[in-house]
């Protein structure tokens, strides 16, 4: 692969990021200097210097928001984590609670939250807009490497040294599950569009996860070296994968095949990544200093010219070199040339018309590839006389042995005027069996076809199970389709019979009217449908899933009819795909909104007015925990405001067992109690003999408006 463009500064380049609609592509390197570059001529636009020296930036230690008007960043001695206003270019506000340094930071896609991670396990999170702690979320027992988020900013994920992946719910300030199968400590996230996950440890053990469900989709091979950034392009086609080696490995995430191991090769390792999606072009930072950017169908061009003189081995090179030229429009022009021409050339093969068949076919001979499949096929059509006399002879068993010996034989006109004889005569045969005085004459009908494999078993079947075709058809007849396919799977001659091909076409109308129902909203009619289908071979599984995403829909659009908030936002909650529709969107946008308007009231102290922003979802269950940050942040402002005006001791000391037994003991009572220790030297408080609520638990009676 050659780049496009490149560019080269003095120091590590440590963070890429496109914004306004991708022209403008923000530089950091490891001394937090921020360049805006233009994209398509790589020239500084613009740009200053945050004076942030980052000796160590194996995690992202700096993250720029989607919207560019902040950043996060770690800071040189690694205590503290800083949220900077790009406009003013200040820090307007930090997290300094970490024990053990800030190991990495995340802005999420809405650029509402900065999340500070810690080598304490510790989760602080930031809203942007206000400037303030917002929450912590639960924890890891040790050093977390890597934060990433999900596109639609529904979903987080960290991960670090204790092996284990922490998926939380950013909507709900709450964690979803813990996923758990590496052996090495894990290094590298990146969320993958239908609720997937790609996780990478330090063996370089890739895993993909179906976080919905939390279990494992597969696990990808081929990596060799220590892995340094991962991102995904094309919508989540691609996963690329950069390692320390300057090796870039792409993989296609429709069917997790490795494409290639060696997609780039650069000189230095590779310390930063970002994906046009608009130009399909992927964006590498060094540790050197370079910024280097590649169009990934590099070659598509000249593709496109080799096939105008049909140059199709070179056209092949091309491929060979960038296989990501096999997903283009004009590589499936040359893919449906070579099928239609290997096609034709059969067509001829069989019309003992060799040498316009070989003279069609040499247009794809030096194609390796091709050239084995053009080779075994002339040598296969070799044996073409002797089937074809073989069948005209009436020798069928001799017939059907070289057609299974060479394949290419059932596409010929002949083999498949022999099938239709064996269906017509078998059709026959099965019609004949079942009246015993015509055995006789079945066996006759059917002599022609003794000492085939294939057919001597269908045979064999029929005469020793003539009963079952009867049975077959009576639980057709009571439409005991679940019965009549367990016949099926036992007995496979039935396949042979007009009532199977029946049976399949109408499980393919009841298929297709399900979805025609779905497509029309009709519930009651598609749920109607999927019953009967369930039953059918094949469907089980789709049906069950399709049926599960139904019923919860409709329990969601009851819930929304009945104005029941508590079931609707529960279901929500529990299924994504909900949140594209027009109801889902607007109670997220509802809950967005009230959410926005109760974290003013907290950061506030004002309990009274977040409860009042929150009043309608104080009765829902699947909002407690987002509750419970709100209100222990509005109680943790208070008890702020109070050591700030120096309330009495005994006051602040009951505030504090109040918000202890509310919420339990977390970094901010700790690091609030640290600093109340310090003005107020003679208290004998002690936070572990208090009396421990916790968020789990907190519920919405327990609210006051006062900690104190």
């Amino acid at each position: 692969m050659q780049y496009s463009k490149t560019k080269n500064y003095k120091n590590p380049i440590i963070h890429l990021k496109l914004i306004k609609n991708n022209d403008i592509l923000v530089v950091i390197d490891n001394e937090t200097t921020i360049r805006y570059i233009d994209k398509n001529t790589l020239k500084t636009i613009d740009g200053f210097k945050a004076k942030i020296k980052h000796k160590s930036f194996r995690n992202d230690v700096v993250d720029y928001a989607n919207d560019g008007i902040s950043f996060g960043v770690v800071t040189e001695d690694e205590k503290e984590s800083k949220l900077y206003n790009v406009k003013t270019r200040k820090a307007v506000s930090k997290v300094s609670r970490h024990k053990g340094g800030v190991s990495c930071v995340g802005i999420d896609p809405k650029n509402k939250y900065m999340f500070s991670c810690g080598n304490d396990g510790k989760i602080f999170v930031i809203d942007i807009k206000r400037s303030k702690m917002a929450f912590a979320l639960p924890p890891h027992p040790d050093t977390i490497n890597d934060i990433a988020f999900s596109q639609n900013a529904q979903w987080v994920a960290t991960a670090g040294y204790d092996r284990r992946i922490m998926v939380y719910n950013i909507a709900m300030m709450s964690k979803k599950d813990i996923l758990k199968a590496h052996s090495k400590p894990i290094m590298n996230l990146s969320f993958l569009p239908k609720n997937r996950l790609v996780s990478i440890d330090k063996d370089s053990s890739a895993i993909v996860w179906n976080i919905y469900e939390s279990k494992i989709i597969t696990r990808l091979q081929g990596i060799h070296d220590e892995v340094t950034k991962i991102i995904t392009g094309e919508n989540g086609r691609y996963l690329f994968i950069a390692t320390k080696l300057g090796y870039i490995l792409v993989y296609d995430m429709n069917n997790y095949e490795l494409l290639s191991k060696d997609y780039i090769k650069l000189s230095s390792q590779i310390t930063s990544l970002a994906f046009d999606d608009n130009t399909k072009e992927l964006i590498l930072g060094t540790i050197d200093g370079d910024i280097f950017i590649y169009y990934i169908y590099e070659g598509v061009e000249d593709i496109k010219k080799l096939l105008s003189t049909q140059d199709y081995d070179s056209a092949e090179e091309y491929v060979k070199k960038n296989p990501l030229l096999k997903n283009t429009e004009i590589y499936d022009l040359i893919t449906n040339l070579w099928e239609k021409t290997l096609e034709k050339a059969v067509q001829y093969l069989q019309a003992q018309k060799k040498d316009i068949a070989v003279k069609l076919l040499s247009r794809f001979e030096k194609i390796p590839s091709k050239k084995s499949i053009i080779n075994k096929i002339l040598s296969e059509y070799e044996q073409y006389d002797k089937f074809v006399r073989f069948a005209k002879e009436g020798k069928f068993p001799l017939a059907y042995s070289l057609a299974n010996q060479f394949p290419s034989f059932k596409d010929s006109k002949i083999y498949k005027l022999l099938e239709d004889k064996w269906r017509k005569d078998f059709k026959k045969a099965q019609e004949l069996v079942l009246d015993p005085r015509k055995r006789d004459e079945v066996e006759q009908l059917l002599r022609p076809y003794r000492g085939i494999p294939e057919k001597t078993k269908d045979i064999q079947d029929m005469f020793q199970e003539s009963n079952i075709y009867n049975k077959f058809l009576v639980e057709l007849g009571k439409k005991s389709y679940k019965s009549a396919f367990e016949y099926i799977k036992r007995f496979p001659f039935l396949k042979n019979f007009p009532e199977y091909d029946a049976l399949i076409q109408y499980g393919n109308k009841l298929h297709n009217k399900a979805l025609e129902y779905l497509k029309q909203n009709d519930i009651t009619k598609a749920l109607k449908v999927l019953k009967i289908l369930i039953d059918f071979d094949g469907y089980k599984d789709e049906v069950e899933a399709i049926t599960k995403e139904v019923e919860a829909k409709i329990r969601f659009y009851n819930a929304v009819s009945k104005n029941d908030l508590s079931t609707a936002y529960s279901i929500l909650d529990q299924y994504e795909e909900l949140l594209e529709t027009k109801d889902g969107q607007k109670l997220q946008n509802e809950w967005n909104e009230s959410l926005e308007e109760a974290s003013i009231c907290a950061s506030k102290g004002d309990v009274v007015c977040a409860k009042k922003a929150l009043e309608k979802y104080m009765k829902i269950p699947s909002k407690y925990a987002a509750l419970a940050n709100i209100f222990a942040w509005a109680y943790m402002t208070q008890l702020e405001q109070a050591l700030k005006m120096r309330y009495d001791r005994k006051k602040i000391e009951d505030g504090i067992k109040k918000y202890v037994l509310n919420f339990g003991i977390n970094d901010q009572i700790e690091t609030y109690f640290r600093f109340f220790k310090k003005y107020y030297p003679e208290s004998k408080l002690n936070l572990e003999s208090l009396k421990k609520g916790s968020f789990e638990m907190w519920r919405p009676s327990m609210l006051d408006d006062s900690v104190f």
